[in-house]
């Protein structure tokens, strides 16, 4: 597989060594060749992308090109790009084609990265597996019969098969990290408010982030560099200036306080990537890191608040999509002609009974008006199961003697987990910890086991119920079945420089730099 790093290739185009055409056209062919078996890429921007090279590749040689030019990088179907479909992998948006672009592709562009594709995901990001998507499943590169995790699927396997340098993914509960374990890359989650979400579809307000999967820690931090920073358009957005990231990157600090959680080495964890994760701890010990064994107490509540809360806020933000003001709309005329037919069954079955025609009347009463089955009957056929079902989940726990119970409840719990974080970070710069608790299970084998699923999920979730940054860095394969996994690094929000360090140094121990 094609692990190209950005900035050698960039090098490379400066030296005039390389031409862009001639790279992208190769991205190209490689996505023409292999995409067929993977299923990433969802549109090809062809003859776009050899476009914008052929432009760029004209600045560079005047020496007016931006710092990502070179940079070949696919797009999550989440984020809106003008004049692209933003399907979301949901049939219920399988028509719409974006009007204006997200912020972090403006900021893409206006730095001359080339834009390959759109990309593969879980239908509006719901998922741990790409394997629920309108478009169809994602296959891991690193074998074909296994999921590449999710719902960034198709953003970890586009890079991870060479069909692009990097991509960009979102993350609500471990939607970049996961696949990036899973797929072999480094995945990078930023602080909730680093990176602007205008123009991403939303799952979850208060929990997604925008982050670059790319095949290095350098690139992952260039990346953040140019998408991070205040946007007036996102009122969530933070206003603290950006630090030069790649440049921090260069004088590394060896001598980190580094954080072992006993929460995320309990039973469940696979043996061997335990031992694997403690050994590179040990690696940052001999040269000059000091480990902390810490606690996060309420950890072992994260996935039960994180699934009451996305959920929620799932139900409401997805509410605008009822075939009426947004989304695939059924067939009004099969729904009136249905509605005939049952009213025509109805009174067909009650005509001859005693009091019939009160029952009748009773019945029609109680029936949906056009109008409300047209609602239900667009929802039912544009949303796929695990997206209903986390409709419904979500607007139980809203519904009228249950928010107590349980938003309220979560919404506590989610204080007492950040507050668990601030404790550490106030001990430790870094936290380190295993990114999933196994590698890729086979394509199938959970769908039908929701809760299973959502447990692939439960090293990542916490950092996400705390607005923290955090990154997955592969380190190698696991011994039992070749595929690929990753160790994570949480730092406290808005200390991505700690972050890309420590990631930096474990990369270091990694490839035996």
């Amino acid at each position: 597989m094609n692990q190209e790093s950005f900035i050698r290739i960039r090098a490379e185009l400066i030296a005039g060594k390389k031409t862009l055409p001639d790279i992208v056209s190769a991205y190209i062919s490689r996505i023409e060749s292999v995409n067929k078996d993977i299923n990433a890429v969802t549109q090809l921007h062809g003859k776009e992308a050899l476009e914008q090279a052929e432009r760029i590749q004209k600045k560079l040689e005047s020496g007016t090109a931006g710092p990502l030019a070179g940079l070949v990088i696919g797009i999550k179907e989440v984020l809106c790009q003008k004049g692209y479909p933003a399907t979301c992998g949901s049939r219920m948006l399988a028509d719409y084609e974006a009007v204006y672009d997200a912020t972090v592709i403006e900021r893409l562009t206006e730095q001359d990265a080339v834009i390959i594709g759109r990309l593969n995901m879980d239908e509006f990001a719901m998922g741990s597996s790409n394997e629920n998507s309108y478009h169809g499943a994602v296959k891991n590169p690193h074998n074909l019969s296994k999921v590449p995790g999710g719902s960034s699927g198709g953003s970890a396997a586009a890079v991870a098969s060479g069909m692009c340098m990097a991509s960009l993914g979102t993350d609500t509960g471990g939607s970049i990290r996961q696949p990036a374990a899973y797929s072999g890359v480094v995945g990078l989650k930023p602080s909730y408010g680093l990176v602007s979400r205008y123009g991403l579809i939303a799952y979850a307000s208060s929990f997604d982030s925008i982050g670059p999967l790319t095949h290095n820690v350098d690139d992952a931090a260039l990346i953040l560099k140019t998408i991070a920073g205040h946007d007036e358009r996102d009122a969530t957005s933070s206003s603290l200036p950006v630090p030069d990231y790649p440049e921090l990157l260069k004088n590394l600090e060896p001598g980190i306080r580094v954080g072992i959680p006993e929460e995320y080495f309990e039973n469940g964890l696979d043996t061997e990537i335990r031992e694997n994760t403690l050994r590179i701890a040990a690696e940052l010990e001999k040269n000059g890191a000091e480990l902390i064994p810490i606690t996060l107490p309420h950890m072992k509540y994260a996935i039960a608040t994180y699934y009451i809360l996305a959920t929620a806020e799932a139900s409401s933000n997805l509410a605008r999509f009822d075939g009426i003001r947004y989304g695939h709309r059924a067939d009004i005329k099969k729904v009136r002609v249905d509605l005939k037919n049952e009213e025509n069954e109805l009174k067909e079955q009650l005509r001859n009974q005693p009091g019939g025609e009160e029952q009748i009347k009773e019945e029609m009463a109680r029936m949906d008006s056009p109008m409300i089955r047209l609602y239900k009957q667009s929802r039912t056929e544009g949303f796929g199961m695990e997206v209903k079902r986390r409709i419904l989940l979500g607007t139980y726990v809203l519904s009228a003697g249950y928010y107590d119970a349980y938003y309220g409840k979560a919404q506590r719990i989610r204080r007492l987990i950040t507050d668990d974080f601030k404790n550490a970070f106030s001990k430790v710069d870094v936290i380190l910890s295993p990114t999933t608790p196994t590698t890729a299970f086979d394509l199938g084998s959970q769908v039908n086991d929701p809760l299973q699923m959502y447990l692939n999920d439960i090293y990542t979730i916490s950092a996400n119920l705390s607005g923290i940054c955090s990154i997955n860095v592969p380190v190698g394969k696991h011994s039992a079945d070749q595929m690929p996994y990753g160790l994570q690094i949480m730092a406290d929000a808005f200390h991505e420089q700690k972050l890309f360090n420590a990631a930096k140094l474990v990369e270091n121990v990694v490839n035996g730099d």
